[in-house]
């Protein structure tokens, strides 16, 4: 194996990524890049010929949130056909520290089995918290850019009150004339109607989704079938951010002419350099606790 010269490799993932690379050797590490040769990237960073170079000359590898969404690639906005879990696995050494967001658990089995160390930033509280900002203030863009109206004076409802979901509430506030809070739990009611959000058992949806401009869905399940949605308005705007396939039955809201979107990755989409200066902190607040920041 090569030397490892470089003090982190950062493969694949978008402009969340970059930022972080950025960052990083703005604090005079040393980084090497791989999979992201088309996005702008400034002087002084290199970039690997492949991802073993990238793996075999770093010491701690920085790798995309999420991992992967179907697998067999690791998620890159630039792809490159070497950019696999298996590939990465390969090369990976116990001196190695892996970064990154979802892992799958073939990869967590992998570092477990290897003695590898991981940190999957997913499942961190402090940086899921922080992540339901991006994903919030994205929702509501991708709600404003996609429908022919405003969200003033209108009536939505949030379909689950997770954390992702609480906090795309305070945010509509002031904005929505009124929000509903739609859940299965008892306990997820009682915490709607404490923070002043008008609560709907999930199951009784039914009996007032005809009244809502805007639906917001955060439940990784289908929710919004064929008979829900035949029970929208006409022009009403759904945006579900919930984890691929979402809860929405897609299908039908086409038949249906419904305005429904799956809005993923929103972080990186809109505030990806927000993102990735909170990322980058936690990063080296990691790694200091592991003795590591003196790369």
């Amino acid at each position: 194996m090569n030397p490892m010269t470089y003090d982190f490799a950062v493969i694949g993932g978008d402009l969340r990524q970059v930022f972080m690379a950025e960052d990083l050797v703005s604090r005079g590490f040393s980084v090497l890049l791989y999979g992201l040769e088309n996005l702008s990237i400034k002087a002084g960073i290199e970039h690997a010929k492949s991802l073993a170079q990238a793996i075999d000359s770093s010491k701690v590898i920085l790798t995309p949130i999420p991992f992967t969404k179907n697998g067999i690639q690791i998620l890159s906005l630039d792809s490159k056909p070497d950019l696999t879990p298996e590939i990465l696995c390969s090369h990976l050494k116990k001196d190695h520290k892996l970064y990154g967001g979802c892992f799958t658990d073939t990869i967590k089995e992998f570092c477990e089995i290897n003695q590898i160390y991981y940190n999957d930033f997913m499942e961190e509280e402090e940086v899921t918290l922080f992540n339901t900002i991006a994903t919030a203030e994205g929702t509501i863009a991708e709600a404003i850019i996609h429908s022919g109206g405003n969200l003033h004076g209108s009536n939505c409802l949030i379909l689950g009150y997770g954390r992702c979901a609480k906090t795309l509430g305070e945010k509509l506030k002031g904005l929505c004339e009124h929000i509903d809070i739609a859940a299965r739990s008892p306990l997820a009611l009682s915490q709607a109607k404490t923070s002043s959000f008008g609560a709907i058992a999930l199951s009784e949806i039914s009996d007032n989704i005809s009244q809502y401009d805007y639906i917001f869905n955060t439940i990784p399940a289908m929710v919004l079938d064929r008979e829900l949605l035949e029970l929208t308005k006409n022009e009403v705007v759904i945006i579900d951010i919930a984890s691929a396939p979402g809860g929405v039955d897609f299908a039908a809201a086409k038949e249906l002419t419904r305005n429904a979107r799956l809005s993923l990755g929103l972080p990186g989409k809109y505030a990806p350099k927000a993102s990735a200066a909170y990322l980058t902190q936690y990063l080296l607040s990691d790694l200091d606790e592991l003795k590591l920041v003196q790369l």
